[in-house]
C-alpha cells in the first residue's frame, strides 16, 4: 500500500467519524428517524391481518364467547360452502348452487351451531342459490332470505347491528366478498379471504356495541366440542 493510499483512507475515516459524531444533534436526529422507521416496519409486518382463529383460542376466551352466545349476543357471518360452478366435484343441483361435498360440509357446520344451542337464534341468508342451499343443509329448513346479505357494501357493519334483535343470536349465511366488506369495516382491511363454510363471530352487546370475537373455520368446530 502506498503512502498516498494511506492518506486517502485516513481522510475517509476522519470524514465518516465527523458524519456520525454523536455530539452533533443532526446525528441523533438521523438515528431517531432510523429507529422510528424500523419500528413502523416491524409493526406493519406483525399487524394482525385477520381476526383470531378461534380453533386456537384459550379455554377462558372460548368460555367467554360461548357465554355471550348463551346470552343471545352473538352474530355469525357464515360463508356458503363449496360452490358448484368453481369446482369439479358433483353438483347438488343447479350450477349456481353448491356441490354435494358442500352440502355435507354445511350439515356439519349446522350441527356445531345446534350443539351451541339455537333456542334464541335467528337465521338469515342471501337470496342466491348457494347461500340458500347452505342454510338449508345447515339446519334442515329454509332460512329467511335477505337482499342486504347479497348486496353488502360499505353499510354492512351498520346493517348487521340494525338487524340484531337483543337477546337473539343471528346466523347470516352470505358470501366471501360480503365477509371481506364486514372485516374491513371492523378493523381488518387486510384480512385473508374467508374459506368455504368459515364463520366470523362478533358480539353485539345490549347497547349495540360491536366487538369481533374471531373466525371459526370448519375444522375448528370439532375442537370446540371437545
Amino acid at each position: 500500500m502506498t503512502r498516498g493510499n494511506v492518506v486517502v483512507e485516513l481522510v475517509q475515516i476522519q470524514s465518516a467519524s465527523k458524519r456520525w459524531d454523536l455530539s452533533r444533534p443532526r446525528t441523533w436526529a438521523v438515528i431517531a428517524v432510523g429507529l422510528l422507521l424500523s419500528a413502523l416496519i416491524c409493526g406493519f409486518a406483525w399487524m394482525q391481518r385477520s381476526p383470531a382463529n378461534l380453533r386456537y383460542a384459550s379455554a377462558s376466551a372460548t368460555q367467554e364467547w360461548v357465554k355471550a352466545w348463551q346470552a343471545g349476543e352473538v352474530v355469525a357471518l357464515v360463508r356458503h360452502t363449496e360452490r358448484c360452478d368453481r369446482s369439479t366435484n358433483t353438483c347438488l343441483g343447479p350450477a349456481d348452487g353448491i356441490t354435494q361435498i358442500g352440502s355435507t360440509a354445511a350439515t356439519g357446520i349446522g350441527r356445531a351451531f345446534t350443539q351451541l344451542g339455537l333456542q334464541n337464534t335467528q337465521v338469515f341468508s342471501s337470496p342466491l342459490t348457494r347461500t340458500l342451499q347452505t342454510a338449508h343443509y345447515m339446519f334442515g329448513h329454509d332460512a329467511v332470505a335477505q337482499e342486504w346479505l347479497e348486496v353488502c357494501g360499505p353499510t354492512l357493519r351498520n346493517d348487521v347491528v340494525a338487524h340484531k334483535t337483543p337477546g337473539q343470536n343471528m346466523i347470516l349465511v352470505t358470501h366471501s366478498g360480503c365477509i371481506s366488506d364486514f372485516e374491513k369495516q371492523t378493523g381488518y382491511p387486510r384480512a385473508v379471504a374467508a374459506e368455504y363454510g368459515s364463520a366470523v363471530l362478533v358480539r353485539i352487546d345490549p347497547k349495540g356495541q360491536l366487538n369481533v370475537i374471531g373466525i371459526m373455520n370448519p375444522d375448528g368446530w370439532p375442537q370446540l366440542n371437545k
